[in-house]
């Protein structure tokens, strides 16, 4: 069965929501430059009160190794997703520095991705595909072209998280098109940037694991 995470959680009440509506993962965001920004005491809170089958995953942009050993060692995240433009190098001395797995982002402009992606594949624990929108890290809400997902689930032997402009109406396509490990969605289930809508995460969790 797919998986879920839920990404820019901002508060317990959204996070719980998404437990209780059958989130595997959520995802808590420590760019500081993102909209969906949280500090690590407010994160720390969340994590307290999950459910122990939610793993709560901290997303860094470009983060210096250090605050992201402070901050893990603050939450008690279980996964560190780099979303940035973090070298093979750097993704393997974080996942050996914290002993946690790492997902590494790359945004999916042309099937030139795919090269680059190979170059990570001993460092990290799991692929993210999201969309390039220049200028913008994440959080785009737009679709890319799931032929090239398709491919890299198929070939790149490392589970695969699908981002990227899903929806309730379009999760269940996704799925079939590209048969990812996991769906990884922030703004097709808000109702602000900030703010979770619970029947926009009740569809789309339904609909994921329905298939």
């Amino acid at each position: 069965m797919v998986k879920v995470k839920i990404c820019g959680i901002t508060n317990v009440e959204d996070a719980l929501w998404a437990a209780s509506l059958g989130a595997d993962y959520i995802g808590l965001n420590f760019c500081k430059s993102s909209i969906r920004n949280i500090s690590a005491e407010n994160a720390k809170g969340i994590v307290e009160k999950l459910p122990y089958f939610v793993i709560p995953v901290g997303v860094f942009v470009d983060e210096d190794e250090n605050r992201i050993q402070k901050i893990v060692k603050k939450t008690n995240i279980k996964i560190i997703q780099l979303h940035g433009n973090e070298t093979p190098e750097k993704c393997r001395r974080i996942k050996e520095m914290l002993s946690l797995p790492v997902i590494k982002a790359f945004k999916v402009k042309d099937e030139t991705i795919i090269e680059t992606i190979r170059n990570y594949l001993l460092d990290i624990d799991y692929i993210l595909l999201d969309t390039y929108v220049e200028g913008m890290d994440g959080g785009t809400g737009v679709v890319f072209n799931w032929d090239i997902a398709a491919k890299i689930s198929k070939e790149c032997e490392k589970p695969v998280f699908l981002a990227g402009g899903i929806t309730p109406e379009n999760v269940v396509s996704a799925i079939e098109k590209v048969s990812p490990y996991g769906i990884d969605v922030a703004s097709g289930v808000e109702r602000s940037p900030r703010r979770k809508d619970y029947d926009k995460m009740r569809s789309l969790i339904l609909s994921a694991k329905g298939l």
